[in-house]
C-alpha cells in the first residue's frame, strides 16, 4: 500500500450545456475510451420511438410507476416537461455503481443539474459550450429536426442556459470533439487528485522505520 489512499467510491460527473453543444457525442467518446465510466439511463413516461429499447435509451414506465417512485424519493432529479411527460434520474442504480467504484456520468439539462447539486454537492459539474453562437445556430439548422420557429425558440433558450455556467465547476468549449473530450478526461483526472478526495495518509512499518532512523541520525549530529 502506498502513502496516499484515495476514496474507492466512484465519481459522479454531471455534464450539461445548451442544445446542440455536443454533450452526447462527448459522453459517448468518454465511455469508449474509459472502461470505468458508465452513463446513467434516465426514466420517462413517454412512449418509445422507433427502435428505442427499454433500459437502453430510457427506462420506459407508466405515469403511475413514475409517481410512485417520486413518493419513495427514488430520483436524484425529475421534471414534468412536454405534454405532461415525466423525465427523471433514478438514484438507486447510480449509487450502486458509485459504491462499486464506477464513475457515473449524468448527461442532463441545467435545471436537473442544479437539483443534483443540492443532493450531491461533491459531484463534478462540467458545462459544455459551442465555440460561438453562430456555430450553435448552424448545428441546429443542420440537424433538420426543428422548423424555423422551433429553432429560434431553442436558440433563445441556449442564450439563457449559457448564463448558468457560473454554477458549474468547469466549462469546456466543444470546438473539436477529440480536443473537448481530452479536456473533460483531464478534468476528471485532476478532480480525483484533489486533497479533499483523499481517504487517508498511511505510512507502513517500513516507512515509519526509515523516518525514525533519520530522526535518530539527525539527533546524533
Amino acid at each position: 500500500m502506498g502513502i496516499i489512499k484515495t476514496k474507492s467510491k466512484g465519481l459522479l460527473i454531471v455534464i450539461s450545456g445548451p442544445t446542440a453543444a455536443g454533450k452526447g457525442t462527448i459522453c459517448k467518446k468518454l465511455v469508449e475510451r474509459n472502461t470505468n465510466l458508465w452513463v446513467s439511463t434516465s426514466m420517462t413516461t413517454r412512449e418509445p420511438r422507433g427502435t428505442e429499447q427499454n433500459g437502453v435509451e430510457y427506462f420506459f414506465v407508466t405515469t403511475e410507476e413514475f409517481e410512485k417512485k417520486i413518493e419513495e424519493d427514488g430520483f436524484l432529479e425529475y421534471a414534468k416537461v412536454h405534454y405532461g411527460r415525466y423525465y427523471g434520474t433514478p438514484k438507486d442504480i447510480i449509487f450502486d455503481k458509485l459504491d462499486e467504484g464506477i464513475d457515473v456520468i449524468l448527461e442532463i439539462d441545467i435545471q436537473g443539474a442544479l437539483k443534483v447539486q443540492e443532493k450531491v454537492p461533491e459531484a463534478l459539474f462540467i458545462f459544455i459550450v459551442p465555440p460561438t453562437m453562430e456555430i450553435l445556430k448552424e448545428r441546429l439548422r443542420n440537424r433538420g429536426t426543428e422548423n424555423e420557429e422551433q429553432m429560434l425558440e431553442r436558440f433563445k433558450t441556449a442564450y439563457k442556459e449559457i448564463n448558468e455556467v457560473t454554477k458549474y465547476n468547469y466549462v469546456v468549449v466543444n470546438d473539436f470533439v477529440e480536443t473537448a473530450t481530452a479536456k473533460v478526461e483531464a478534468i476528471i483526472t485532476a478532480e480525483k487528485c484533489r486533497v479533499d478526495r483523499i481517504e487517508e495518509v498511511d505510512l507502513d512499518s517500513k516507512e515509519e522505520t526509515i523516518h525514525e532512523s533519520l530522526v535518530d541520525l539527525n539527533q546524533e549530529k
